[in-house]
C-alpha cells in the first residue's frame, strides 16, 4: 500500500494537512532535544522528509522503513540523507546504538505496538529518549466534530485529486479513527517496559500529540 502511495506522498501529506505537517515534523525534532554529534534513529520514515529535518538539529539522522517504495523516491529526492529498509518489529541495528529514536505517523500501522515500542527501545541507550508523533484524538468536543467528519468524509475524496493510490487513504481514515487516545497510548507506552516518565502534548487541537518518554 504504502508502495502504491510513495510517489506523491510528501505533496499529499502537506495538502490534506493544511500544511501542518510542517510543523510537525519541527515540534517532533525539538521535542528529541538532539543534540550535535548525538545519533537519532526515525523509524518508518518514508521518504526521509521526517529524517532531513531530524537531521537539521547537527544529530546524525538515519532512517528506517518497511517500504522499498517509499525509501526509492526518498533517495532520490534527499540523496544526502541515510535511508535504510528495516522492520519496525526487528531493527537493523546493535543494542542501544542511538541516543534517540522517533516514529511519526507509524507506530498505528505496526501489527504489533508493544513489540514495536519494546525494539525501539532495544536500539536506543540506557537514558535515551523516544518521541511518538501520531494523529490522536481532538480535545475540544465541537472541533472532534468536525474533524472526524473531515477525516472520513472529506480526507478521502481531497486524496483522489492528488494521491497516486487514493484508496489508500480510505485505510488511514479508519486507522486514526481506531487509534487510542492520549491518555491511552501513554499507557501502551509505560506497559510496553523499556520507557519510563511517559508525557505527551497535543499539537493542532489534539489532532496530533507528541508523546515523550525516556529509555530505562
Amino acid at each position: 500500500m504504502f508502495d502504491g502511495v510513495a510517489k506523491r506522498y510528501d505533496l499529499t501529506n502537506t495538502v490534506l494537512s493544511f500544511g501542518q505537517d510542517r510543523g510537525w515534523r519541527r515540534a517532533t525534532r525539538a521535542a528529541l532535544g538532539l543534540r550535535p554529534g548525538e545519533r537519532v534513529l526515525d523509524v518508518g520514515a518514508g521518504t526521509g522528509v521526517s529524517t532531513e529535518e531530524l537531521g537539521r538539529s547537527g544529530a546524525f539522522a538515519v532512517g528506517a522503513d518497511l517500504s522499498v517504495g517509499m525509501l526509492r523516491v526518498g533517495r532520490q529526492a534527499r540523496p544526502v540523507v541515510p535511508l535504510v529498509a528495516g522492520d519496525a518489529l526487528k531493527l537493523p541495528f546493535p543494542d542501544g546504538t542511538f541516543d534517540a529514536v522517533t516514529i511519526s505517523f507509524a507506530l498505528r500501522n505496526v501489527v504489533d505496538t508493544g513489540a514495536a515500542l519494546r525494539e525501539l527501545g532495544r536500539v536506543t541507550r540506557p537514558g535515551g529518549r523516544l518521541v511518538v508523533c501520531e494523529f490522536s484524538h481532538p480535545t475540544n468536543g465541537p472541533f472532534r466534530t468536525v474533524y472526524l467528519q473531515y477525516l472520513m468524509r472529506s480526507l478521502p475524496a481531497v486524496a483522489r485529486t492528488v494521491s497516486s493510490n487514493p484508496d489508500a487513504y480510505v485505510y488511514l481514515a479508519e486507522s486514526i479513527r481506531a487509534w487510542p487516545d492520549q491518555e491511552a497510548l501513554a499507557g501502551r507506552i509505560a506497559a510496553s517496559g523499556s520507557w519510563g516518565r511517559v508525557g505527551w502534548r497535543n499539537l493542532t487541537g489534539g489532532v496530533v500529540a507528541l508523546h515523550r518518554a525516556t529509555r530505562l
